[in-house]
């Protein structure tokens, strides 16, 4: 991805952090985490922990879920930097995010992974 194309993610990200993820978004993003290479795990966690949290089985600061629901929105969304339509090269931005997504709650998701037994 070049600094235009992570500029442009950047912004789309940071609009997508106001939209709000229903049940059906988080299923058609299950549906989609086989698009995410090696960030398929990530992204399942992602949505695991969206889950718990919207179920009211787990707490996070409304920053954090902001960050949580921005990147999942991100990634099923059609409209992003890099259109999805492009197989392979589509995919890029969308793990990209992922990736920013897991570094920027790594506390978050390592409390969570301790709080729920899973390595």
């Amino acid at each position: 991805m070049n600094q235009e194309q992570k500029n442009k993610a950047e912004k789309l990200f940071g609009e997508y952090q106001n939209r709000r993820i229903s049940s059906g978004d988080l299923d058609k993003a299950d549906k989609k985490a086989s698009n995410l290479g090696s960030r398929i795990a990530d992204f399942k966690l992602l949505l695991r922990l969206m889950k718990d949290v919207l179920g009211g089985r787990y707490k996070i600061s409304a920053k954090e879920i902001a960050i949580l629901g921005g990147a999942i929105a991100y990634a099923i969304s059609p409209i992003d930097a890099i259109p999805d339509v492009i197989p392979v090269i589509g995919w890029v931005d969308d793990i990209s995010v992922v990736g920013l997504a897991m570094t920027s709650l790594a506390g978050v998701l390592s409390a969570y992974k301790f709080k729920n037994g899973i390595k």
